[in-house]
């Protein structure tokens, strides 16, 4: 197992080195540009206006970002279900972190689908039952982000994250149990959870793509056209949230929201190789264990 592991591991570098090194380059100066910003403000030599985040609170966030948006974009998701909760425990206030995720979703969402295009994941342009699955999903995301507003002030959230986890739970064990099997694809079956999946976006800001990701692959859309098309239509609820956003507040921490976006977006590149040269199986079956997984942590949370 170990090494198969390895040369799993062998195989993708020999296939992306120059990607790899680029990126790895990317990584270490945006890491190096970090630590001298702050060297530089410390010595004096350095004045910036407004509120910035220390060195150390700054490399974390930028590394959290790095980590979890590359589980989001070569999974589908993780992203804000993960970072969310991490911000929240370093002391970030919730009005600091939500336009944040949203504005940095926003982007890489954009970027992972291009790049999923550019990888062959996914050929929106030839693929007419992509583009219809994607074209229904984000309509229904635009719709979802601004109904739940309005259906927040009648239903109880509580119950409706009880509801959510545990479709959450059942996608991954439907996930897991058809990963073999080739599905019929269902139109019914994404309008379906693509309604759920924005309201559910709407109403916490997270818990769209273990939804998404998941019922595309149960509704019979392949796991690596599922993985894209979530970034894609995330993208889209994104976009509505953060516009909602800032005509409510006026405004957006950047001191947050630019080592968030820049972790997430130099991730992008590496997690659409992985999908690409993940077999069909193995990431199907992955989706299924990490809904699963999201699932139990936000019913636990939700009990808890």
């Amino acid at each position: 197992m170990v090494r198969s592991a390895v040369s799993a591991v062998e195989s993708f570098y020999d296939a992306y080195r120059r990607r790899l090194h680029l990126w790895a380059a990317l990584v270490g100066l945006t890491m190096i540009a970090i630590l001298l910003q702050g060297a530089l403000q410390d010595a004096g030599w350095l004045v910036i206006s407004g509120e910035t985040l220390a060195t150390g609170a700054l490399l974390a966030v930028f590394v959290a970002a790095l980590a979890c948006e590359y589980l989001d974009s070569s999974l589908g998701m993780g992203y804000g279900t993960t970072l969310t909760p991490l911000l929240l425990l370093a002391g970030f206030e919730p009005l600091q972190i939500v336009p944040a995720v949203l504005f940095s979703e926003l982007l890489t969402g954009l970027a992972a689908g291009a790049m999923h295009h550019r990888d062959g994941n996914i050929d929106l342009l030839r693929n007419r039952e992509a583009r219809r699955t994607f074209a229904l999903l984000a309509a229904l995301s635009a719709v979802g982000a601004i109904g739940a507003v309005l259906i927040a002030i009648k239903i109880s959230a509580y119950w409706f994250s009880i509801l959510i986890a545990g479709i959450v739970l059942a996608m991954g064990v439907v996930t897991i149990l058809t990963a073999r099997r080739q599905i019929r694809y269902r139109a019914g079956g994404i309008l379906a959870i693509g309604m759920v999946a924005a309201f559910n976006k709407g109403l916490s800001g997270g818990g769209y793509g273990p939804l998404v990701t998941s019922g595309q692959v149960v509704s019979g859309v392949p796991a690596k056209h599922a993985v894209a098309i979530t970034s894609l239509a995330e993208s889209f609820t994104c976009a509505v949230g953060l516009g909602a956003y800032l005509v409510l507040k006026g405004g957006i921490d950047w001191s947050l929201t630019l080592p968030l976006a820049t972790g997430a977006l130099l991730s992008v590149p590496i997690a659409t190789a992985t999908v690409r040269h993940l077999p069909e199986t193995v990431l199907r079956r992955a989706v299924g264990v990490l809904t699963l997984v999201l699932g139990f942590v936000l019913m636990a949370k939700l009990l808890g």
